[in-house]
């Protein structure tokens, strides 16, 4: 199996770490450390694994039997986990977003540049299945050349809760736009090729945050207290990115909105579009024609329901390893991109102006910074 050999330590043992010791362990590795402030969370993993387990990181990083470490803790504390592991030899796979600020995304990103090991970064929904059938047809040529793209993240409520370290701005750095929104972003960016970026206009707003009288019907917040701490952070953003080639994307994100929930990503071609939900399955194709008399064509793609998001990073992360090569998905260079392009959604915020990116190569300013 293509992770035989390759022992894993998992940093944040709660669901999502979870998640990947199930899959890295069906690919054929060996989760063997665990690190998390929760003794009963130790517990359980141990049992669970038979994994030596840590209260902090900083015994993980170093254990002997550990290959590679894969980040899940709230966003502040991947620079210092990476870092350590980097520095400390191993491989390492964070999970999205790559950092809190652009600052500690950037020092991930040049330690990385100087380690042995490679860094990779958790954006799941470009291995789902709707995102691989779309990948194939636009290599066909299918679509023509790529001119916009609409994407949303969008809850109608769905806000963590007041207390969680989602709404804690030293601890998140951000709200919806750093914890659902950066998924639809990295895909249009994946989705484009990580084009140059000329403009980004932004406005974020905490509009439900401090309502004592949020509804919230799913039960999403569990026990909401506006009043208990504080929330300092978007819980809806609005963006559109220009880039210098005259592509465009606009994204929608929210936590919470008086709009339908959506999840959708429509790309427009010159010859044919795209929709699908984001880490589904399906794609549908939208065309139209002339053959017999104008006409419109829509296709649609049944993808395999097998295939998941999170088990094709995993593998891709660990064949990567095992092949001893460079990442050719999932880099650190790309998530850096999509760390710049959510600062300048927050500048532009800010300043009520959109953010110039005119004429800057962004991956070429990173290889100039790191190098």
């Amino acid at each position: 199996m293509i992770g035989t050999g390759i022992g894993v330590g998992i940093v944040g043992l709660g669901g999502m770490g979870n998640l990947h010791a199930r899959s890295v362990s069906e690919l054929g590795a060996e989760v063997v450390a665990g690190a998390d402030l929760v003794e009963q969370q130790r517990r359980r993993f141990a049992t669970e694994y038979g994994a030596t387990t840590y209260e902090t990181h900083e015994g993980l990083v170093v254990d002997d039997a550990v290959d590679a470490v894969i980040v899940t803790t709230p966003n502040r504390f991947h620079e210092p986990i990476a870092v350590d592991a980097l520095e400390a030899g191993c491989h390492v796979l964070v999970e999205k977003p790559l950092a809190h600020t652009l600052e500690s995304a950037e020092r991930i990103a040049r330690t990385a540049a100087a380690a042995d090991g490679i860094c990779m970064v958790g954006f799941h929904n470009r291995h789902a299945a709707s995102m691989a059938l779309f990948d194939e047809q636009h290599a066909r040529g299918r679509f023509g050349d790529l001119t916009h793209i609409e994407a949303n993240y969008v809850r109608r409520r769905g806000v963590p809760g007041p207390g969680s370290w989602f709404t804690d701005p030293e601890l998140a750095g951000g709200g919806s736009l750093l914890d659902i929104g950066v998924h639809a972003l990295d895909l249009a960016l994946y989705t484009l090729d990580f084009p140059e970026i000329s403009e980004v206009s932004g406005v974020a707003r905490t509009t439900f945050g401090t309502e004592e009288e949020y509804a919230d019907p799913d039960g999403f917040g569990e026990n909401w207290d506006a009043e208990s701490e504080t929330y300092e952070v978007d819980d809806s953003v609005s963006a559109f990115i220009r880039c210098a080639n005259g592509e465009t994307i606009s994204l929608e994100a929210a936590w919470a909105t008086n709009r339908e929930e959506s999840m959708a990503f429509r790309v427009r071609g010159t010859e044919a579009g795209a929709q699908f939900d984001i880490g589904d399955t399906n794609l549908d194709i939208l065309e139209a024609g002339t053959a017999g008399c104008d006409h419109y064509a829509n296709v649609a793609l049944t993808g395999d329901s097998s295939l998941t998001g999170y088990e094709a990073q995993d593998e891709q992360f660990l064949a990567t390893i095992a092949a001893e090569t460079t990442p050719e998905t999932n880099t650190i260079e790309e998530a850096l991109i999509v760390q710049r392009v959510i600062d300048a959604i927050y500048r532009s915020s800010e300043t009520g102006r959109a953010t110039q990116l005119a004429e800057v190569d962004l991956e070429a300013e990173h290889r100039a910074r790191i190098n």
